[in-house]
């Protein structure tokens, strides 16, 4: 795929850039993503997302084609806009130039490898684990109650409403009849934040010794209850249960400091958070996501 070099090189103030490594090909021949050089500019490298969807869909590809594109119109509203409120608690890649058109988009991002996140992890260490957690967190504190305007209206990229072909390839007749009822329980919650939508270990970036983090790939960020990142990032089937309460404790600790409030920090006033009310609601419905994760599993195959 030709990605317009002369393009990104003016769009972000450089005299030129050369194209250097690919990344990776995105999912389903919809793109890639490389890393370019540049001379004479601010910048010595940049990542660019370049996404041009297959020129032919067949009519059993279109709703999966339909939720592929959208994603890619939320991740660009995601950085043109509330991507700017994150700081280095929940580190993200800066947007330095974008274009989009009807069928076509391309970031021009920031290299995080550059900025000293250049470590990956398949299977993240107990550190790498703990900075994720806090990650998640620290986002999670940040757009508590945001309004989703311009992302997902329920995030993740396995919720209910977009898998119908999913769900219908279910074979297991009580996953498939409790589908509807965990998706209930989830889009009913009251304390609901922006979530990652996908956040595992592969969409966050590491510096040395893994204490810090950064995440990228926002195609699914949108309204939700925070348990939806923290089940699909911890999701496990060969972990034990006090390992995963542990880790659970963990992120309601960073959480709790986030946003500034103690396990019995109940304040009056206009502003007030029940913090305890929330870690209740949440730790209810962490079962919940892990399930309704494992409901699309049950009945996902390869696109």
């Amino acid at each position: 795929m030709d990605v317009d070099l002369l393009w990104v090189a003016k769009a972000i103030g450089a005299e030129s850039a050369r194209r250097a490594d690919r990344i990776q090909y995105l999912w389903s021949g919809y793109g890639e993503i490389i890393r370019v050089e540049l001379t004479g500019g601010a910048f010595e490298t940049a990542i660019v997302k370049s996404v041009k969807p297959p020129s032919r869909v067949t009519k059993d590809q279109g709703r999966s084609h339909a939720r592929k594109c959208r994603s890619y119109d939320v991740e660009m509203a995601w950085y043109r806009g509330r991507a700017k409120e994150c700081d280095d608690t929940c580190r993200v890649p800066a947007l330095l130039a974008h274009r989009a058109s009807k069928d076509e988009w391309i970031f021009v991002l920031e290299d995080l490898d550059a900025a000293g996140f250049s470590e990956r992890a398949r299977d993240p260490t107990a550190v790498q684990t703990e900075s994720c957690l806090s990650w998640l967190a620290a986002f999670h504190a940040r757009f508590l109650f945001a309004k989703p305007d311009g992302l997902w209206e329920s995030g993740t990229y396995w919720h209910l409403q977009t898998r119908p072909d999913e769900l219908a390839r279910i074979a297991d007749e009580k996953v498939r009849a409790s589908a509807s009822t965990l998706d209930r329980q989830l889009r009913e919650a009251k304390f609901r934040t922006l979530v990652h939508g996908d956040a595992k270990p592969a969409n966050f970036c590491f510096a040395p010794r893994g204490r810090s983090v950064a995440a990228v790939d926002f195609q699914y960020v949108g309204s939700g209850c925070g348990m939806k990142d923290v089940a699909y990032f911890l999701f496990d089937e060969t972990q034990s249960a006090s390992a995963e309460t542990k880790q659970l404790d963990f992120y309601f600790e960073r959480l709790r400091g986030a946003l500034g409030l103690g396990r019995h920090d109940n304040r009056s006033g206009e502003d007030a958070l029940d913090i305890v009310a929330l870690e209740d609601e949440w730790r209810a419905l962490y079962p919940v996501a892990k399930a309704d994760f494992y409901r699309f599993l049950a009945g996902w195959s390869r696109e």
